[in-house]
């Protein structure tokens, strides 16, 4: 009979980077010394996110993730740049807004043209998306409601406020104009989509970040140390435990306030402190943060039209 060993459980990694290749083309090497290294060690993670448009490495500590880098160096000739990761926030609204858009075109020939007209609304936290279709009289043809729809869906990826992905909204198309000749598919893609942007921008967008339960062991003279810093990084504590000399917090925080956490708190510990983190929810971000991730986008995007 076949032996079969259960399956190592590694910890979740505590350390996420963005990386990329310093010399142009080096990505493949990067991808082949990657893949070489994690067969040898699989507790670390590298994934590409295309949400946020880059390469993660995500690694047990900072010892690990240097010694990943001198490998790839030493072994692989490659050498790879590291900046903090993006944050993956979410788009979403808390008010209620109508909006109407005439996409017209003519130019020698056949135009195009379509006008549709939406209400948006907000939904709870994460029921998802939803298109309704309440057109009557055939004021929109109904071969044309899904490409109403594509519209909206497709601007879901990139939105309006800070181009992160929205979530949780109902979109419902009421009214819309066509014409015999000119209407076809895009003029209402185009439409649609105009609509949906002028009408998310009017129902009280906000911004949402992830944030993560944090649990941490740390000697009791550490204590008032960490919970100061830990209410520094717009944390909040929900319980405590004892486990010996040391004190277990159970607390939560953003993951835009807890990059290279692991190493902060072996710092304020003097070494003696470790912790967990997994993700846990999305959650509103206050007015003045939301403020600045939207100066941030507009640069990156600014930076990566240039």
């Amino acid at each position: 009979a076949s032996l079969q060993l259960p399956g190592i459980a590694f910890p979740e990694p505590l350390i996420r980077v963005a990386i990329h290749a310093k010399e142009q083309g080096g990505e493949d090497r990067v991808s082949t010394g990657i893949a070489q290294l994690h067969e040898e060690d699989p507790s670390f993670v590298m994934k590409y996110d295309g949400e946020v448009r880059q390469t993660i490495l995500l690694t047990q500590g900072e010892l690990h993730l240097e010694t990943i880098v001198s490998r790839l160096k030493g072994r692989f000739g490659v050498e790879i740049g590291m900046e903090v990761p993006r944050i993956p926030y979410r788009e979403t609204i808390r008010g209620n807004a109508d909006a109407q858009y005439r996409h017209k075109k003519q130019s020698g020939g056949r135009g195009q043209f379509g006008e549709v007209f939406i209400r948006i609304a907000p939904k709870g936290r994460g029921e998802g998306f939803e298109f309704l279709n309440e057109v009557v009289g055939g004021n929109i043809p109904s071969n044309f409601i899904p490409a109403v729809e594509k519209g909206v869906v497709e601007t879901l990826s990139e939105g309006p406020v800070a181009g992160y992905q929205v979530i949780d909204v109902a979109v419902t198309v009421y009214d819309g104009k066509h014409h015999p000749v000119d209407s076809d598919e895009v003029s209402f893609k185009l439409a649609s989509s105009h609509a949906f942007k002028d009408a998310f921008l009017k129902a009280k967008p906000i911004l949402l970040e992830p944030i993560y339960h944090l649990e941490i062991t740390v000697p009791e003279e550490f204590m008032g140390d960490v919970m100061g810093d830990l209410s520094s990084r717009r944390g909040r504590i929900s319980g405590m435990d004892a486990d010996g000399h040391f004190q277990v917090i159970h607390a939560e925080a953003p993951l835009a306030e807890i990059d290279r956490y692991a190493t902060l708190l072996r710092s304020m510990t003097q070494g003696k402190g470790f912790h967990a983190q997994r993700f846990d929810r999305y959650e509103e971000v206050p007015g003045d943060i939301m403020a600045k991730v939207i100066e941030n986008s507009q640069k990156n995007k600014g930076k990566e039209a240039a």
